[in-house]
């Protein structure tokens, strides 16, 4: 195994703004394992050898890789060293363990494949939800609101969650609920590795949109529940767009 360090480097402080160094440890580690093309299973070097092919300290990558640890990138096994983390299942497809969440280009594809995925999902779970399942869509939806006056990201983010796990469960189908929660994944790396403290815009209007989605859902509206879900992923791609290129593409952010 060849330890070269990665192709490119980003700043970690300038018109940006500043960059913990455990988001560009944890984003060089994964570019060097598409680099390598290391398989799932796959044992990485050791922490002092990974430390030096990616130009980190080993205290940073140690942090780095705590957090790919937990969100299912690596798998770290006590006693016998770092590993590529396996797929999870049909709920995690091996195409999706080369997502680079810091890569505009490919947040990009991921985004316009969760348009696509959750506008079909949400005209489906208004023709089939049962009344449980609307109640927990609008429960859903409510929390996220709470969170959103309140100014909880962090809760926020765990309602927003449940809310779209919960519509995609709505559709009754298996296909579409686990994409639906393959995508959340890779959203989420993206919100922890890539941009993690960035609020991301109005948390009261995505709010907002997810209890006009939970009404057209509960009405049977199936035309209006896909055209809300598509506005608010749209919103959505609008804010982590512009605050990737705030943070990895200094002076772009103007023209966005």
């Amino acid at each position: 195994m060849t330890l070269e360090p990665p192709s490119r480097s980003r700043p970690a402080s300038g018109a940006g703004g500043y960059r913990p160094g455990y988001e560009i440890a944890a984003e060089r580690i994964l570019e060097y394992i598409v680099k390598e093309q290391l398989a799932p299973g796959t044992r990485l070097p050791t922490e002092k050898d990974l430390a030096d092919a990616v130009e980190m300290s080993r205290t940073v990558v140690r942090e780095a890789v705590k957090i790919l640890s937990a969100v299912g990138r690596l798998s770290v096994q006590k006693g016998r060293g770092i590993y590529v983390a396996e797929p999870e299942g049909a709920r995690w497809q091996e195409s999706f363990s080369k997502f680079l969440p810091a890569d505009l280009r490919q947040v990009d594809e991921m985004f316009e494949f969760r348009r696509h995925v959750e506008t079909a999902t949400a005209g489906l779970a208004a023709q089939r939800a049962t009344p449980a399942q609307v109640k927990a869509i609008r429960e859903a939806a409510s929390r996220s609101m709470e969170a959103a006056t309140e100014g909880d990201i962090e809760v926020f983010n765990q309602a927003d969650e449940v809310f779209h796990a919960a519509v995609g469960a709505a559709a009754t189908n298996t296909f579409f609920a686990a994409t639906v929660d393959s995508v959340q994944r890779l959203q989420r790396q993206v919100s922890v590795i890539g941009l993690a403290g960035a609020a991301g815009g109005s948390l009261v209007v995505a709010a907002e949109q997810h209890q006009a989605i939970g009404v057209a859902i509960a009405s049977g509206d199936d035309e209006r529940a896909a055209s809300l879900m598509a506005a608010h992923i749209d919103m959505t791609v609008s804010q982590f767009q512009r605050e990737i290129r705030k943070r990895l593409l200094p002076g772009d952010d103007a023209s966005s």
